[in-house]
């Protein structure tokens, strides 16, 4: 059996993704809708959406390569192996990491429930499956220094237009500790003054939405920026958009563009920090911690859900740990 093309309206809401229904799950049209309409009830986030369909057709497509072709033939045992195979290292397995078979076997349950629900199935096969043990006391996120987040920015030609855009968009992302993908959905109106400061809005995971004032430089950087693009009397308009079009309209930066500009003013600086769009905001929060910043106040900066998440950040234990292996006199 094959992956089918299906032409009701839903899946255009999938963002960008491929409108194909894996075959294991066309038992009925019923299930096909209900399949796509997991992606949409659940998962306003774009990223989250994509990663979650990723995972549903590769199980499908494994089950398909093991003979099982329905929904129904697919039991505990199953997900189990299909869960063990993942992380097996090739070429038995796919050697993946251990966070990333925990996402996919996430994504199955939450998936399996739906169609539960639905009563496409009576039972959840990926509900008693256990996914691989997996405990983080640090992130693993690489962040810069601070010379090096200092000579990051200061590499950058900001007699161009692009050089000026490239700087605001690093230094909301650093200043701000925000994300990537909240920082490139800024509209022009979401930088703007009070109380005599600028200030950024930030719309982020979850549909939360998360403002943040802009230290002076910030300031500087997107007052250069906003001036230089004339984007000022656009309200509704991207922020952060692409520059040097002769003809059409400017599009939003991706999140592939980002990590481009990162990684060329990066090589240009000589950092051999392996770095990307999230390094940034790790790389601010880091810094905060470093210079004592508090914890309680670390976490409402950078809209965690929690301080656990946001002590992943901190790295002066690595200071500390360098210093004690550096009394070994050999």
């Amino acid at each position: 059996m094959t992956s089918e093309i299906i032409t009701f309206k839903e899946p255009r809401a999938l963002a960008g993704l491929a409108a194909k229904l894996p075959a294991l799950f066309l038992p009925s049209k019923q299930a096909a809708e209900r399949f796509f309409g997991f992606f949409m009830a659940n998962h306003q986030n774009k990223n989250t959406r994509r990663a979650y369909y990723k995972a549903a057709c590769r199980f499908a497509d494994w089950c398909e390569g093991r003979g099982l072709e329905s929904l129904a033939d697919v039991k505990p045992p199953h997900v189990a192996a299909y869960i063990e195979w993942m992380g097996k290292a090739e070429p038995d397995g796919q050697g993946l990491s251990k966070p990333t078979v925990k996402q996919h076997l996430a994504a199955l349950r939450m998936l399996f429930d739906w169609l539960v629900v639905g009563h496409v199935l009576d039972t959840n096969p990926a509900h008693a499956v256990r996914g691989p043990k997996y405990s983080q006391k640090k992130g693993r996120t690489p962040v810069l220094d601070r010379e090096e987040a200092r000579a990051l920015l200061a590499v950058i030609d900001t007699s161009s237009l692009k050089g000026l855009r490239d700087r605001a968009l690093i230094g909301i992302m650093i200043y701000t500790f925000a994300r990537v993908g909240a920082v490139l959905q800024m509209k022009v109106e979401d930088y703007f003054s009070q109380g005599r400061r600028g200030w950024v809005r930030l719309h982020e995971k979850g549909g939360k939405e998360h403002e943040a004032p802009c230290v002076p430089k910030l300031e500087t950087y997107l007052d250069e920026y906003i001036a230089a693009a004339g984007i000022g009397n656009d309200p509704d308009g991207p922020l952060f958009r692409t520059t040097g079009r002769s003809t059409g309209t400017p599009h939003r930066l991706t999140q592939q563009d980002a990590y481009r500009l990162i990684q060329r003013h990066a090589k240009r600086a000589g950092i051999k920090t392996r770095i990307g769009n999230h390094s940034m905001r790790a790389t601010g929060i880091t810094d905060y911690l470093k210079s004592d910043g508090s914890l309680s106040e670390a976490r409402k900066m950078a809209n965690h859900a929690d301080t656990r998440t946001t002590q992943l950040y901190d790295r002066r234990g690595d200071a500390a740990s360098l210093d004690e292996y550096g009394k070994v006199g050999i």
